[in-house]
């Protein structure tokens, strides 16, 4: 009888154990996580995490650009249903969508990628712009084979491409769209200026500069990083990294904003993946990917990195 006692009292603290309540900061429901494709494999991974600890919670995504997932987001508020999405953008919303609510999140690294074809590994701000205004044709040109250059970029709802446009061509747009295959022009195209062709998805950037000869594209860091078969550039002898972006020295970052239709409940499950993101879990998945959580930056407030002239002033002398 001694031993039946045990073996039940054993079996009761199993069950008990296995009931164990899930945290309190946990919530269930659905959400759906829209906007920045750059940004995706982070949410990807940290809504797989979340679900571990969090059982009863489900995740949609629905990534297809940081302008369309405000706008996505935004229709959905004006129906009354916006409790269960966030968006997320590569760089701030602009003026437009005053219902919507920007929570800086990270600082994420960006970089240029290059076909190995085209025999180039570090190219200059000055020959980048070159290269975008039509003024350098072949690689040639610029040290590399003799190949013609090839643009891939992003649709102008694309929050990379505004980053690359602001940071890295000046505020200057990118070449008009002139190839559908990246290889040819398009009939009725411009004779005139740089071939160059649009994807939807960073992924998608990234297989067609690394399946094109002599292209040249852009993309985040961290899906770009795992690629073997295509080049990162350095930028003025610089590879993308945090420490020298945090300070300026590297041009080609942005701050990921996570958005919200007005104030979401404390207790839904928009509210609670928003505190899973910056918590200790939420900030090692960021960093797995490249990226830096907002609150380790020299600058956390603004989520960006310490002006140079700020630190000019710092350095000169009193007086």
């Amino acid at each position: 009888m001694f031993l039946v006692l045990v073996v039940l009292g054993q079996l009761a603290v199993s069950l008990a154990d296995d009931e164990t309540p899930a945290p309190l900061d946990c919530a269930t429901g659905r959400l759906t996580l829209t906007g920045s494709t750059a940004f995706r494999d982070v949410l990807v991974d940290a809504a797989a995490s979340y679900r571990k600890t969090c059982p009863g919670s489900d995740f949609r995504f629905a990534t297809e650009g940081s302008g369309q997932g405000l706008r996505t987001l935004d229709a959905a508020g004006r129906d009354k249903k916006a409790a269960g999405m966030l968006a997320f953008t590569d760089g701030a919303k602009g003026d437009g969508y005053p219902q919507l609510l920007p929570r800086p999140l990270a600082f994420s690294l960006f970089t240029m990628v290059v076909n190995k074809e085209a025999g180039v590994q570090d190219l200059s701000l000055r020959q980048i712009r070159d290269v975008y205004a039509g003024r350098v044709t072949n690689w040639e040109e610029l040290g590399g084979n003799d190949m013609p250059v090839r643009l891939v970029g992003r649709f102008s709802t694309s929050g990379s491409r505004k980053t690359f446009q602001r940071h890295v061509l000046d505020g200057r747009q990118e070449p008009p769209y002139s190839s559908d295959n990246c290889r040819e022009r398009a009939a009725g195209a411009a004779e005139q200026g740089p071939l160059r062709c649009e994807r939807n998805s960073t992924g998608e950037v990234l297989d067609a500069v690394a399946g094109t000869p002599g292209a040249l594209g852009y993309s985040g860091l961290g899906e770009a990083s795992g690629r073997r078969d295509l080049l990162l550039l350095s930028i003025d002898g610089r590879r993308a990294g945090l420490e020298g972006a945090d300070y300026g020295a590297y041009p080609f970052w942005e701050t990921e904003y996570a958005h919200t239709y007005g104030e979401p409940e404390a207790g839904s499950l928009a509210a609670s993946f928003l505190r899973y993101l910056t918590n200790e879990v939420g900030k090692d998945v960021i960093r797995s990917h490249g990226h830096r959580p907002c609150a380790e930056l020299q600058n956390p407030v603004l989520c960006r990195p310490v002006a140079r002239e700020t630190q000019t002033e710092a350095s000169a002398p009193a007086g």
